[in-house]
């Protein structure tokens, strides 16, 4: 399993879910992923659970911690490194994003901030002290993809260019347009736009792609366990995916990679 060891500034390190039902969440992604889990007491934050691959000895692979308030939508949101959280949360008010939460030390675990692009997509800020972030990745059951769904395009370039130093690159599918976000010449995350092929209800958001060995049978599996199937499976360039919505209400998507075609989730097109 390609377990990771660190993450540069402006990579991927971590996806953690925002549940009205930890409970619910819990036995959903456990028995999707066979992911393990256990709890966390951060001062001043309350329980953080910590989901793990095969045991508690297993690499960390996401967080999760209870909405606040109820009423707000379960959500994933996407964690991207940095060297300075706080200069990194005056570049996102410099390119007109917002700040939702002020940077924060969490235990010993690092220091993060939360906020938002020009549409309203959350995102963190992560600055690792002893978690460096998910333990492992492009592997079944961990995250091995991140990608914005926007309608401004150009804006959220511009925008996360800024904020990341990251550089767009098109990539075209089916007739299609995405953007592909690099620092050097590897992949960090993607763009789609939210085109006719979404409702106008769907908000701007990020998601995060979790590898799974068989597409099919995993969407199966999800639907067995609550889940809703929004999309798919269905094949792309990259591989077969599917997208879902999870009892709580969380969108997230699903893919067998297809790294014998396309080496999209291998980070290096």
């Amino acid at each position: 399993m390609p377990e990771v060891s660190g993450y540069d500034p402006g990579w991927p390190t971590w996806a953690e879910l925002a549940s009205p039902d930890p409970e619910a969440s819990r036995a959903f992604y456990c028995g999707l992923f066979d992911w393990y889990s256990y709890t966390l007491t951060v001062a001043d934050l309350g329980d953080y659970e910590i989901f793990t691959l095969g045991d508690v000895q297993g690499p960390e692979v996401a967080g999760m911690q209870t909405l606040a308030d109820d009423s707000l939508p379960s959500s994933w949101t996407c964690y991207f490194r940095t060297d300075d959280v706080d200069a990194a949360v005056e570049t996102v008010r410099a390119a007109g994003g917002q700040e939702l939460m002020e940077p924060t030390d969490v235990a010993g675990l690092g220091r993060m901030a939360l906020c938002s692009d020009l549409e309203g997509a959350d995102f963190a800020l992560w600055l690792p002290f002893d978690l460096r972030g998910a333990g492992v990745a492009d592997e079944p059951s961990a995250v091995c993809w991140v990608e914005l769904a926007c309608r401004d395009v150009e804006r959220a370039r511009r925008f996360y260019g800024e904020v990341f130093g990251w550089k767009a690159v098109d990539r075209s599918y089916y007739s299609r347009t995405y953007t592909n976000f690099k620092i050097g010449e590897w992949s960090v995350a993607g763009l789609v736009p939210l085109d006719e092929f979404w409702g106008p209800e769907v908000p701007p958001h990020w998601v995060p792609y979790f590898e799974v060995a068989d597409c099919d049978a995993s969407a199966e599996r999800a639907v067995g366990l609550g889940a809703r199937i929004d999309l798919g499976p269905t094949d792309i360039a990259p591989g077969r995916f599917s997208v879902l919505t999870d009892p709580t209400g969380a969108r997230l998507t699903i893919i067998k990679p297809d790294r014998r075609r396309h080496a999209l989730f291998d980070r290096g097109t």
